[in-house]
């Protein structure tokens, strides 16, 4: 049986050698940006849709050489953790069907859905590293993207990439702030 302290000395292991996971949240900046960029051009809503599956594909990587430059560990060798944080990447996948519908009768509202989805997935995140970076913007993301999306015509729904764009610098800032806390503590 593993105590409370020795799961939590798991997850900060994986805290301070994954960095948070910090190389996929600045890869996600990059990709969300190319997805605003996406949103303001005047193709029909369902090919904007198509080609921000397409800009998602970059996410990998992109995190893999963001993982080389930032030396950050994809895995931590021994961690029983380590595997559950693919588990609970894959947890969102369940969560497609519901894009797919979006796609084929309200293209329109697929950005928005795919933002609520993608933010609502951190959450579980927070608890995996050890921190609340992750519970915090996963309810900013997925209220701003509502608030935008109530707010914006359908020609500037841009702003909804851009919003989830600047929402990842933020996380990326707070985990990378989270980090070095957590190094200083264990050093």
């Amino acid at each position: 049986m593993v105590t409370k302290k020795e799961l939590d000395d798991l997850r900060l292991e994986l805290s301070i050698q994954c960095k948070n996971g910090i190389n996929f949240i600045c890869a996600a900046v990059v990709v969300w940006l190319i997805i605003a960029y996406i949103w303001t051009r005047e193709n029909p809503a369902f090919e904007k849709c198509i080609f921000t599956f397409y800009a998602g594909v970059l996410l990998l990587p992109l995190a893999w050489v963001l993982s080389k430059v930032m030396k950050t560990a994809w895995s931590v060798a021994g961690n029983p953790l380590d595997s559950l944080g693919l588990w609970f990447n894959f947890a969102q996948l369940f969560y497609f069907p519901i894009l797919f519908l979006v796609l084929s009768k309200m293209p329109l509202y697929f950005l928005t859905t795919y933002v609520i989805i993608t933010g609502a997935h951190f959450f579980l995140y927070s608890w995996f590293y050890k921190t609340r970076w992750f519970s915090i913007m996963a309810g900013v993301m997925v209220v701003g993207a509502l608030l935008i999306t109530d707010q914006v015509s359908a020609e500037r729904m841009y702003w909804v990439g851009l919003f989830m764009s600047a929402g990842m610098a933020v996380l990326a800032l707070g985990l990378y702030w989270d980090y070095r806390l957590k190094l200083r503590m264990v050093s």
